[in-house]
């Protein structure tokens, strides 16, 4: 195969790929929305605080399911968007929900340099009962991953879409750029701090 053809393949590969995204995408919006209830949070000052607040004055929001300070992947993909913050907040209001307490969330991210919004479920079924924890052969476990919401003109909430993050995915780019390097990924995995 030639340089050239190589090249073609690639290129013909990637817009193959774009458009089965965005049909992907398109077809997440089309699912029927589920209603949800309002659930009641703690804040960074251990006050309740509920969905219906995190919204903000906007309509949308995007809430991200995190394991809490001991996950490393949950680090990883919440330094990315932390980085992104003020153009997602254009959009739509945002928020980090974890099981940790607030003060144990409140020095996690100020070690991290984080300014996004964070509440504990803590004590909260909500992450449970948005499919992003569980219980299996008598373990707890926790997920990884993000709802998106929609206040309705009426007050309700629904969730419009949803998916679990995981090495690899689309909403953390470092994994797409070391899948590049001369011998891809090569077993990295992120770490809380680097030597």
């Amino acid at each position: 195969m030639t340089t050239v053809d190589l090249a073609a393949q690639i290129s013909q590969l990637e817009e193959k790929v774009f458009a089965k995204q965005q049909h992907l995408h398109e077809l997440r919006r089309q699912a029927p929305p589920e209603e949800i209830a309002n659930y009641e949070f703690r804040d960074k000052n251990n006050r309740p605080i509920t969905v219906l607040d995190l919204f903000g004055d906007k309509d949308d929001l995007i809430v991200i399911h995190n394991m809490g300070a001991s996950c490393v992947y949950c680090t990883l993909w919440a330094d990315g968007f932390n980085g992104v913050l003020p153009h997602i907040l254009d959009r739509a209001a945002f928020v980090v929900i974890s099981p940790d307490a607030p003060e144990t969330q409140q020095k996690f991210a100020a070690s991290r340099g984080w300014n996004f919004p964070m509440v504990s479920a803590k004590e909260s079924p909500f992450t449970k009962e948005m499919g992003y924890a569980g219980e299996q052969d008598g373990r707890a476990y926790l997920v990884p991953g993000f709802s998106t919401l929609k206040r309705t003109p009426d007050g309700k909430i629904v969730r419009i879409a949803h998916q679990a993050f995981g090495p690899g995915d689309p909403y953390s780019g470092i994994w797409h750029l070391f899948a590049l390097l001369a011998d891809g990924v090569n077993g990295w995995g992120p770490k809380i701090r680097y030597a």
